[in-house]
């Protein structure tokens, strides 16, 4: 933890972006019917039933130093999605960063071998090298 907290009360610096990822689920809901409108001294109204429409997976990124935020939707959440997101991360919204430094809970898929799984060797240790995590309890370096 101590770890987490060092790298929260470092200085901004855009070569060591600080980004912290989560993710969620939500269930996509539709009206099965019209909502009341409003009227003078009256609020809308809204039928309890709905009809599902499956579920979206949000893996939410925020760097509070650099004012930047980014929310990705998946129709999965597997350890595959996960690695296209950090992909994304290092070579679209940081592209010029030395090292990003990522702040994230110690969910099974978020680890190196994610990175592996879902690319080649060569592009996962690239994609590797530009990540610092700090997990929780622990931090470590890809490389």
């Amino acid at each position: 933890m101590e770890d987490v907290l060092a790298v929260y009360t470092r200085p901004r610096d855009p070569d060591y972006p600080l980004v912290c990822l989560d993710e969620t689920s939500k269930q996509l809901l539709a009206e099965t019917r019209l909502p009341i409108p409003m009227k003078p001294g009256r609020p809308a109204r809204f039928d309890y039933e709905y009809e599902r429409n499956g579920t979206a997976n949000l893996f939410m990124m925020f760097a509070p130093l650099e004012g930047w935020r980014h929310v990705k939707v998946t129709d999965r959440h597997t350890a595959v999605d996960y690695a296209h997101v950090l992909k994304d991360l290092a070579d679209v919204h940081f592209s010029n960063a030395r090292t990003i430094v990522l702040v994230q809970d110690n969910l099974n898929i978020h680890s190196k071998a994610s990175l592996y799984e879902a690319f080649s060797g060569r592009r996962s240790q690239a994609a590797g090298r530009a990540l610092r995590m700090a997990l929780h309890s622990k931090a470590w370096q890809l490389a």
